[in-house]
């Protein structure tokens, strides 16, 4: 089967096609890592400190390398290999998580060596995730992108629902066994990024300049449509991001221990996941805009229920509807600022978005974490959520030309 003939109609056949099977495998692979440690890694620093600013702290180490590394991913990956950009990211990512490993078997752990790893991955996942959102324009014609987007998103999703029960298991014989297991977890997806055979030329790339570092940015800034789609989300998971806050939660508040804890992280992703896989069969192609603000006021009043829950159930149910109204927003989100983008420019825009999506993630979750530390957790969760809805009603004043994108359309080649 070749690109061409995927078609839209049955998007059920983007999984026969080698080049998205073999990058669907290599996301889940990653991200069941990526899930795994980060279970580990909250765990193990709030069993060392018992405090949630530490948590907070877990996710500022993954943001600062983002944003240190901003001017610098966007040109390399614009520039290079991109397979071997995001196979060496993969395996310095191995190497820290293995170094993690040592030293707790070693009982040498200590929380600066923990967020000294966390920067070390940080970086790393810089460039493996603005390399991997150039990988589906390079492998499928634009009119099966945003399927392929919605694919690789339920990849993510299934390792969401997978990694962190897995990871809590584990976490039972110790951490130790969580790290090792992301070692070679990574080290498989590295494999299986080099099964990719790339079928859309690379366009040539310009020398490195001033001007080519900045250009991601000045594109970003001067197209209110992905602009837009960009800061809506970001600030949306900033209010709204309570993960970091998980712990808490499991121990302090429904006290459901390690297992519980990894369900949490999983009942995100079971919402998630559903949605990907009704659009990967029935893709969204009308109001889309509209439909991206729809699933952010979701994700908002899901938070709120959340915070207040004083039953664990009803937190886990809470919880899949955010990561159900998070996946509608992504997989608009995501198809709109690569079809918006130049080819030439998707390394730097891709860099971009990535620190946005960074962003909302880690600085999301050192907001839950402060604020948890000066207000409380549940207050944490309310503002956070509260916030979500403003934002939501202050950006369709703001940004009236996303609200009103009507279909998915390619703008350049």
């Amino acid at each position: 089967m070749t690109a061409e003939s995927l078609s839209f109609d049955k998007p059920l056949a983007i999984f026969r096609y080698r080049p998205v099977r073999f990058l669907w495998l290599a996301r889940i692979t990653t991200a069941l890592a990526y899930q795994m440690q980060a279970v580990a890694v909250g765990w193990q620093v709030y069993e060392l400190t018992s405090s949630p600013l530490h948590l907070g702290f877990v996710g500022l180490m993954m943001f600062i390398p983002a944003v240190l590394l901003l001017l610098v991913v966007g040109p390399i990956v614009d520039r290079f290999n991109r397979k071997l950009i995001i196979s060496l990211a993969q395996i310095v990512m191995a190497a820290a998580v293995g170094f993690l490993a040592v030293m707790t078997a070693a009982g040498l752990i200590t929380t600066v060596l923990i967020l000294g790893a966390v920067f070390v991955l940080g970086a790393a996942r810089s460039f493996e995730a603005t390399a991997m959102q150039t990988m589906p324009p390079s492998i499928v014609p634009p009119v099966v992108l945003p399927q392929v987007i919605a694919g690789m998103s339920s990849a993510y999703q299934v390792a969401t629902i997978v990694g962190p029960g897995i990871g809590g298991l584990l976490l039972i014989l110790g951490p130790t066994w969580v790290y090792v297991t992301c070692c070679a977890l990574f080290a498989i997806s590295s494999a299986f990024v080099w099964l990719i055979r790339m079928t859309h030329a690379t366009p040539a790339r310009e020398p490195f300049s001033l001007d080519s570092l900045f250009s991601g940015i000045k594109f970003v800034s001067q197209n209110p449509i992905v602009l837009g789609a960009m800061s809506l989300d970001m600030f949306a998971v900033i209010f709204a991001g309570a993960t970091a806050l998980f712990p808490v939660y499991a121990r302090d508040i429904f006290d459901v221990g390690p297992t519980g804890l990894g369900l949490m992280r999983t009942a995100p992703a079971v919402g998630a996941i559903i949605v990907s896989l009704l659009i990967v069969r029935w893709p969204l192609r009308y109001d889309v805009g509209r439909t991206m603000y729809m699933g952010v006021a979701m994700y908002g009043f899901a938070t709120i229920v959340f915070g207040i829950s004083t039953s664990y159930p009803l937190a886990l149910v809470a919880l899949a509807v955010t990561g159900g109204a998070d996946m509608l927003s992504v997989v608009i989100r995501q198809p709109l600022i690569q079809l918006e983008t130049p080819d030439a420019v998707r390394g730097r825009v891709s860099a971009v978005n990535s620190l946005f999506i960074g962003t909302s993630n880690q600085i999301g979750e050192f907001r839950a974490g402060l604020a948890a530390h000066y207000f409380g957790t549940v207050p944490s969760v309310l503002i956070g959520g509260v916030g979500t809805l403003l934002v939501v009603l202050l950006w369709i004043k703001a940004f009236p030309a996303l609200y009103n994108v009507h279909t998915f359309q390619k703008r350049y080649k």
